[in-house]
């Protein structure tokens, strides 16, 4: 069972406003109908039966609105009480007008259609039906006075019949209609929130922003910049202001990038602050462009960050070189001890030999850091692999004293790679003497295997001994790891660093557990066959 409570539900300022509206309305048309029966009196058909009630009503009418209005100012709570006794007054008000003036000919119930269309706008629930009911029974008992006291014929409640009808249709129509514009309203009421809330983010974002950011309208006007904008220019910059007046390099470069949409980045001078900046610009509007993002990255900054990372990396390397380089010497030393204390002795030899070998490892550890200090003096050429590795194999097999037969080769007639070739030769040169060193030392038990994937070569180096323990590889390419005793670390390290001097990546490919061994890919861009 439905039921009507007149609570102090907090309503939207929109109900108010509206309710405002409509009592506005209520104010003038009892003022016109005031104003119409003292001027003309009965000769528009207002208050033919009754003139004197009409009068009567029309000012009590008018007095009522004036006092809904001062109240609808005055306080905004018991909005459906309020909503209640407005529409009551309506139905009374027009009721008693349409007595006075012969009934329903005179057309006046058509005025509560107004009425309850407005009520049923911001009204919820059954309200907007009992509003209907309340209007649809006044009118059929007014009808009923006229029938019962002045002998009508009872057709005449056809026509207030169908009126009700339109009573009923208007308020849920109305109602239907409304509750759908609430629910947008409200939609719309929370999606401007959200935009709110995501500028005010966007805001913040582009503010704490090590980029200097400029968002530039389709006309050049610069409509946001965040604070590292003034510290690019040198100067402070306007907040609204055409992007000539910020820098007209930047204008220029935004112009062109408009007009040939490429994705390229420009490196410039700012005069103002003396720094070297690059710039990008993005594309932000969904109507082709009319919003443009311009990112200004100081490259002094970057600079200093690479620098700082270079000396990071200098200490952690000068650190594990002087403790690598502790360990020898301190056998040198302890070996040279024991030769000053029994020259003559029949340990000698063993001792020299102590010095010798820990003489060859700092050696071959300074030259593995000369090595790694020369990464940078890249001269590519290309390098037909065909050619290039059967004599490698054959002059690496011969240095290191071991068979031919030990290396199986398959490489494609076509292979050709972009790569130094004195830092391909010592790349080659770690990965084969670690694969045979970890192999079982069987002919064949390393192979050489090039394959090319479109512009792309594949270099794999594949032994048969029992692969790299799992937990180890991670740390296979990290200075001064090694599993073998008499290697100091720097072999897998170093031909990475070469790897990506020359725009190639070196890495472990994991082996099927049934196959066994370990292979290690130097990924390169080869030459189109």
């Amino acid at each position: 069972m439905a039921t009507w409570q007149f609570t102090s539900e907090t309503q939207p300022d929109s109900f108010w406003v509206s309710l405002s509206y409509f009592n506005v309305y209520r104010l003038l048309l009892a003022g016109v109908f005031l104003a119409a029966v003292l001027i003309f009196g009965d000769s528009l058909n207002f208050g033919s039966h009754n003139l004197a009630q009409f009068r009567y009503v029309s000012f009590a009418y008018l007095l009522l609105a004036a006092g809904y209005q001062v109240l609808l100012e005055k306080t905004r709570s018991q909005f459906n009480l309020q909503l209640s006794l407005h529409v009551f007054t309506d139905i009374v008000a027009t009721v008693l007008l349409m007595n006075a003036s012969d009934g329903f000919r005179s057309g006046l119930g058509v005025m509560l259609l107004i009425s309850l269309a407005a009520a049923a706008l911001v009204s919820r629930g059954a309200l907007m039906l009992f509003y209907a009911a309340l209007a649809s029974i006044a009118i059929l008992l007014e009808q009923a006075y006229w029938i019962l006291g002045f002998d009508h014929t009872t057709a005449n409640f056809v026509q207030p019949g169908l009126l009700s009808m339109g009573y009923f249709a208007t308020a849920l129509i109305t109602n239907q209609l409304a509750q759908r514009v609430i629910r947008q309203e409200r939609v719309m009421r929370q999606r401007s929130v959200d935009l709110s809330n995501q500028l005010r983010i966007n805001q913040l974002v582009i503010q704490d922003m090590k980029d200097a950011v400029l968002v530039v309208d389709g006309n050049g006007l610069v409509r946001q910049h965040n604070p590292q904008v003034s510290a690019l220019l040198g100067w402070e910059a306007p907040e609204l202001d055409q992007i000539e007046k910020y820098s007209p390099e930047i204008a220029t470069l935004l112009e062109r990038w408009r007009r040939e949409r490429d994705n390229s980045t420009h490196t410039l001078l700012m005069p103002g602050s003396g720094k070297q900046v690059r710039a990008r610009f993005v594309e932000a509007g969904t109507d082709g462009g009319s919003i443009s993002l311009v990112f200004l990255e100081d490259l002094s900054r970057l600079q200093e960050q690479a620098q700082q990372l270079k000396l990071a990396a200098l200490g952690r390397l000068t650190a594990n070189i002087a403790h690598e380089i502790r360990n020898p010497l301190s056998a040198i030393s302890h070996a040279s001890e024991l030769l000053l204390e029994d020259p003559g002795g029949a340990s000698q030899g063993r001792l020299l030999h102590i010095i010798q070998d820990n003489s060859k490892r700092l050696d071959q550890m300074v030259r593995d850091v000369l090595e790694l200090t020369r990464r940078d003096r890249v001269r590519p050429e290309t390098i037909r692999l065909a050619a290039f590795l059967p004599a490698f194999i054959d002059e690496f097999a011969q240095n290191e004293k071991i068979a031919v037969s030990a290396f199986v080769l398959e490489v494609h007639e076509a292979s050709e790679i972009e790569f130094d070739r004195v830092h391909f030769q010592q790349v080659l040169w770690n990965l084969l003497r670690n694969a045979w060193r970890h192999s079982r030392q069987l002919p064949g038990s390393v192979r050489i295997e090039v394959r090319r994937q479109a512009n792309r070569v594949e270099l794999h180096v594949i032994d048969d001994g029992g692969g790299v323990p799992t937990h180890l590889r991670q740390q296979l390419f990290e200075p001064f790891f090694t599993t073998y005793s008499g290697g100091i670390g720097l072999g897998l390290y170093i031909a990475r660093e070469m790897c990506a001097a020359n725009g190639a990546l070196l890495e472990y490919v994991e082996l099927p557990a049934e196959r066994g061994g370990a292979d290690f890919r130097v990924l390169c861009g080869g030459r189109p066959a």
